[in-house]
C-alpha cells in the first residue's frame, strides 16, 4: 500500500505539460529508432527503441525485436522478450514472427517455462487476429493473412482494397512470371496498373517500380514527375538515381542539368554508413560532381543539403516490415 501511496502522489505532482513533454520524447525516440532501423542501423537503433518499447509501445517493442534479431542474426533471447510483450498487445508481425521461431532452444528441447507459448500457438493467434481485422475489411490485415497462409486469394483483396504494399508484392509477383497472362502485354498492363496504384498509395519502391515501366513506355514527363517524388519521399535508391541525374548534361531521361542541387543531394547519403551499398557509390559519385563546382556552389550545396534534410522524411531503404 505505501508504495501504491508514493506512485498516486508522483502521478498526481506530474503537471500535464511534463507528461506531454515525456510522452514526445517517447515518441521521437520510437521515431528515431524506426529511422535508423530502415537506414540498416540495427545497432544503433536499439537504445532509441528500447526507450519506447520499455514504456509500452508495442511497434517499438516489434521494432526492437526486429533490431536486436537484425544485430545478431537469430532471434535473442532479449528479441523474444520483446516480440512476446509487443504480441500480448495485440501485434500482429510480433505474433508471426514468434510463429517463425521453431529454432528456439526450449522449442527443440521441449523444455520451454510454463506459461510460455510456442510458435503453433502465436500462429493461431496471428491467425485469429489477422482473420478478425481481415473480414472488417482491413486491407493490411488481408495481406498479413497472405503471409500466414500463403493464399494468393488474400493478396489479391489486400491490393484490391487498397494497400499498396500489397499492390507492389503482386505486381512485383507478376512481373517475375508469376499468374496466368494469355499475352504478355497483358501482364505488362497489369502491372503497370498495380504499380501505378501503389505509388499513388504512397509507397517509395512502387513508385520507381511504376518509374520502370514508364521508361519501357518512354514516357519521360509521368517518369520524371514520380522518380523526383520518390526522392521527396526519403526513399535512399531515388535520392540517389535522382541526385545523379541532375549532373548529367545532357540527362537521358530529359532532367535538367542542376549540379548544385545534385551535390546537395548526393551529401544527403553520406549518413547512410549502415549497409545497402549507397555510401559507396555517393562517395565515388562527390568528387565527380564537385570537379564541376566552384567553391562557392559547394558551400551553397552544403547549405541546400541540409535545409533538404530538415523540409524531407529521413532517408530509408523501406524494406519490408516482415
Amino acid at each position: 500500500m505505501r508504495v501504491y501511496f508514493f506512485v498516486a502522489l508522483f502521478a498526481i505532482g506530474i503537471s500535464s505539460e511534463v507528461y506531454a513533454q515525456f510522452t514526445s520524447d517517447l515518441n521521437s525516440a520510437k521515431a528515431q529508432g524506426i529511422t535508423l532501423y530502415n537506414q540498416f542501423k540495427a545497432a544503433s537503433a536499439v537504445p532509441f527503441l528500447e526507450l519506447a518499447a520499455q514504456a509500452g509501445d508495442h511497434e517499438a517493442q516489434y521494432y526492437l525485436g526486429e533490431a536486436l534479431r537484425k544485430k545478431k542474426r537469430y532471434i535473442t533471447p532479449e528479441a523474444q522478450s520483446a516480440y512476446e510483450a509487443s504480441a500480448l498487445q495485440g501485434d500482429i508481425y510480433s505474433m508471426i514472427r514468434l510463429s517463425e521461431n521453431n529454432n528456439d532452444l526450449c522449442v527443440v528441447m521441449k523444455n520451454c517455462p510454463e506459461g510460455r507459448k510456442e510458435p503453433t500457438e502465436w500462429r493461431k493467434m496471428a491467425l485469429d487476429a489477422a482473420g478478425k481485422e481481415a473480414t472488417k475489411g482491413n486491407a493490411e490485415a488481408m495481406y498479413l493473412m497472405f503471409r500466414l497462409t500463403g493464399d494468393d486469394k488474400w493478396l489479391e483483396q489486400s491490393a484490391e482494397k487498397g494497400y499498396a504494399f500489397a499492390q507492389y508484392y503482386l505486381a512485383t509477383g507478376y512481373r517475375d512470371g508469376k499468374g496466368f497472362f494469355l499475352l504478355p502485354s497483358s501482364r505488362a498492363d497489369v502491372v503497370q496498373r498495380l504499380m501505378k496504384a501503389s505509388a499513388e498509395g504512397g509507397y517509395p519502391p512502387g513508385m520507381m517500380a511504376y518509374v520502370e515501366t514508364l521508361a519501357k513506355k518512354n514516357d519521360l514527363e509521368t517518369l520524371r514527375f514520380w522518380y523526383e517524388k520518390a526522392a521527396k519521399s526519403g526513399y535512399a535508391s531515388a535520392v540517389f538515381g535522382y541526385g545523379s541525374y541532375l549532373s548529367k548534361n545532357p540527362s537521358e531521361l530529359g532532367f535538367s542539368y542542376e549540379p548544385v542541387k545534385s551535390y546537395a543531394l548526393i551529401s544527403t547519403l553520406l549518413e547512410l554508413d549502415g549497409g545497402g551499398g549507397l555510401l559507396k557509390y555517393a562517395k565515388e559519385l562527390l568528387p565527380e560532381i564537385a570537379a564541376k563546382l566552384t567553391p562557392e556552389q559547394i558551400e551553397q550545396a552544403k547549405q541546400m543539403s541540409k535545409e533538404w534534410k530538415a523540409t524531407h522524411p529521413p532517408l530509408s531503404y523501406f524494406p519490408d516490415k516482415l
